[in-house]
């Protein structure tokens, strides 16, 4: 198996990962939100990526500390603006729904998060793959459009939408300021490249596995804003009391694999976009939350999340379709 069928193979379980996480987080109660997540946080963002890369990297934490100051902030800083995403997603369900909010989300983390980093690469008008790239992007964008419109339909089947025009209106541009944010985490994994190149050229890590060194520093950013939100709440709520409710196993056990789950996606995309070469967080990006939007929806179609809404589902299907065709040619782009 060569690099590159290696490196899509690996996107390819990331994804499996990415669309997959998200069903442990139906299995919050009894535990209070606050006090799910920052086990969730814990487990997802300091426990398993720091484990993970030591686990391949004994010198982790000395190819860290001979990292430059400045390196680290960057990428820890771009982590951070992650992390407010995620929050901001949160309150724009509460105001538009599930649906919209993730379509916009989605397609905005895809499109940002693969246009930035092309951008930065020199030359990448010139690229030969730029095109195909671009056509790529555009084509995701309209697929997940269409993914959400779908799931829209499907909720006015099933709820009537009491919220206010202006309401919507607000919980739209707090979706557009999330997804844009949310792009930011694989912007930092490609500032933080200079960790993952110290380690390779200091310490002899594979290129594969120089990845997870990245991952580390950037979810230290990102754990300051979720950990720190979870631990905000449990304050002010005074929440605490949560972690001793009776038949709180199974919600434990579900914070942790969804933790697991969760950075998995992360790591192993980071390993396929590395060996990917430039282009790998480029093209491997979009692909990756493509492939998830694809994988979540087939768990919620096995749910009966979409019984008795046959209209929405051929709009879904329809989407879905424009979807693969985008992540075949996204592929095709750095072939």
């Amino acid at each position: 198996m060569n690099d590159y069928t290696l490196a899509i193979t690996l996107v390819l379980f990331a994804s499996f990962f990415q669309g997959t996480f998200g069903l442990g987080m139906k299995n919050i109660a009894p535990l209070k939100w606050e006090a799910w997540w920052l086990i969730h946080s814990l487990v997802a963002m300091i426990i398993v990526p720091v484990a993970w890369a030591l686990f391949v990297i004994p010198d982790l934490f000395q190819v860290i500390q001979q990292t430059p100051s400045y390196t680290l902030f960057i990428a820890a800083f771009y982590g951070l603006l992650w992390g407010i995403g995620g929050i901001l997603f949160g309150i724009s369900v509460e105001k538009t729904g599930i649906s919209i909010t993730y379509g916009i989300v989605m397609g905005l983390a895809a499109s940002v998060g693969s246009m930035i980093p092309l951008f930065q690469i020199e030359g990448a008008f010139e690229q030969p793959s730029f095109p195909i790239i671009l056509a790529g992007v555009i084509l995701l964008l309209i697929g997940v459009g269409i993914t959400a419109v779908a799931g829209v339909k499907r909720d006015q089947l099933h709820t009537k939408n009491s919220s206010s025009n202006k309401s919507i209106k607000i919980g739209v541009l707090i979706a557009v300021t999330s997804g844009i944010l949310s792009a930011s985490l694989n912007v930092g994994f490609i500032k933080a490249g200079p960790v993952s190149s110290l380690a390779i050229e200091s310490y002899n890590a594979s290129t594969q596995n120089a990845s997870l060194a990245s991952w580390v520093v950037v979810l230290i950013g990102g754990f300051i804003m979720n950990g720190g939100y979870a631990l905000f709440l449990l304050i002010k709520n005074n929440s605490w009391s949560s972690y001793k409710v009776k038949n709180s196993k199974k919600a434990y056990f579900w914070a942790v694999l969804t933790g697991i789950f969760w950075f998995a996606a992360l790591g192993v995309y980071g390993q396929g976009a590395a060996l990917m070469g430039n282009l790998g967080p480029v093209i491997g990006w979009p692909i990756l939350l493509g492939l998830a939007l694809i994988i979540s929806n087939i768990w919620a179609y096995r749910a009966g999340e979409w019984n008795n809404a046959r209209e929405p589902f051929k709009i879904l299907l329809g989407g879905l379709a424009v979807l693969i065709g985008a992540i075949c040619l996204l592929g095709y782009a750095n072939y």
